[in-house]
This record gives C-alpha cells, structure tokens and sequence, in this order.
C-alpha cells in the first residue's frame, strides 16, 4: 500500500471448521447478523496438532472474517458460540486495511 495512501485498522478473525458445511453456515450466520462484513473459507486444509496428549491430524476448513474493532469482541462470540468444537481456535488481527475498503467494512457492520 502506497504510504501516502489513507488507512484504517480492520479485525480479521480466523478459525478453522471440520467440514466446509459448518464453514459456511457459520459464516452467513455472522455476515447476516452484521458481526463481519464478509467471510472467505479456504479449504480443506491439512491441521497437525497436539490435543490431551496426543498427537492428531485432521482436514479442516478455515474462515477468514473481516470486522470492526468495534464488533470483534461480538464476532468472535457468535462464532465461538456455532462452533462445533469443543475448543475453537478464534485468532483477531488488527490489520491496515486501505480506506475505502475499511469503510466498506464499517457500512456492512453498522445496524441498518
């Protein structure tokens, strides 16, 4: 991005889903109530973790949301409260975002 190009902070919030169904349902339910303005799901993806002792592999599907400073905290709610998960991972980003886009975001978030 141009340095003299104006800026604005966006949240991205990340999670990964076990089934591009769940994905998806979670992310229009979020989009739908306004928490994020949209939502990309990449998958699958292969995830390698360590859970309660073991070592475990799965395919999963990751979300990548685009927010508000204001809504994270919401955003990341309502996902944690769809996941099927027991343990969900929800990681927020603060990211520079072009203004025009940023702006884009605070329209599709803010009440109707």
């Amino acid at each position: 991005m141009d340095s003299s190009a104006p800026a604005a902070t966006v949240v991205e919030i990340r999670t990964t889903f076990p089934g591009r169904d769940a994905a998806e349902a979670c992310v229009r339910r979020v989009v739908a109530a306004r928490l994020a303005a949209c939502g990309q799901i990449d998958g699958p993806v292969g995830s390698i973790y360590r859970w309660r002792g073991a070592v475990e592999a799965a395919e999963e599907w990751r979300c990548t949301f685009k927010t508000t400073p204001e809504r994270a905290a919401a955003c990341a709610a309502a996902i944690v409260a769809a996941h099927p998960y027991e343990l969900p991972e929800v990681l927020l980003a603060a990211v520079t975002a072009a203004e025009p886009y940023a702006a884009w975001v605070r329209q599709e978030v803010a009440a109707p």
